[in-house]
Parts: structure tokens; C-alpha cells; sequence
């Protein structure tokens, strides 16, 4: 199985209700690209390095998923859909992209 980062940028105005809705939602699509997720980190809000729409801000959430095959078109396809997801960036982790911390 590979190792997938799944990065998502989500509406800044958008209630914990709603994060979680979008949360269970990436969570089945993940499941039906037949991959499962290893790692979430929720980021919450953070400033943009630059305008996405109106939005000088994002609602940050990082997935690390694992999966055989390639999840990458099937995951993101279906995210963009969604009104609340801003952007979707699905990349294959490497080890060697890794940095290491002294």
C-alpha cells in the first residue's frame, strides 16, 4: 500500500457542525476510493498566502491515508463538489521529501 497526503483548505466561516459534517463526508469518500485513513491533523483556521475567492483565510485539514492503486482522481474529484471545500491537493508522501531536523 502507498502513502498519501490528503490536504484540504475549507470555507473559514463554516460552524464545528458543519467541519464535522465535511469531515464524515471525506471520511466515506476516502472509504469508497478504497483507501483508509491513517492520520488526521486538524488545523483549524490559518492565513492564506494569498486570495482564494473572497477568502483571506482557509480551514485547514491534512490526511494521511493509505491506499493500493491510485485514490488520487477518484478522492479529489468528488471533494471539489462539495460548496465548503475551497481547494484539494491529493500527493503520494515519499520518504525522501522528508525532512530531517537536526
Amino acid at each position: 500500500m502507498n502513502q498519501y497526503d490528503l490536504n484540504l483548505i475549507l470555507n473559514p466561516n463554516i460552524s464545528a457542525e458543519q467541519v464535522q459534517t465535511e469531515k464524515d463526508y471525506i471520511e466515506n469518500a476516502v472509504r469508497n476510493a478504497g483507501a483508509e485513513i491513517s492520520n488526521l491533523d486538524d488545523l483549524g483556521n490559518r492565513r492564506l498566502a494569498y486570495q482564494v475567492g473572497k477568502d483571506r483565510e482557509g480551514y485547514y485539514l491534512m490526511y494521511t491515508i493509505k491506499a493500493s492503486g491510485n485514490p488520487e482522481t477518484a478522492i479529489a474529484s468528488s471533494l471539489r463538489l462539495r460548496d465548503n471545500v475551497r481547494r484539494v491537493l491529493v500527493v503520494k508522501d515519499r520518504p525522501e521529501w522528508k525532512t530531517k531536523k537536526a
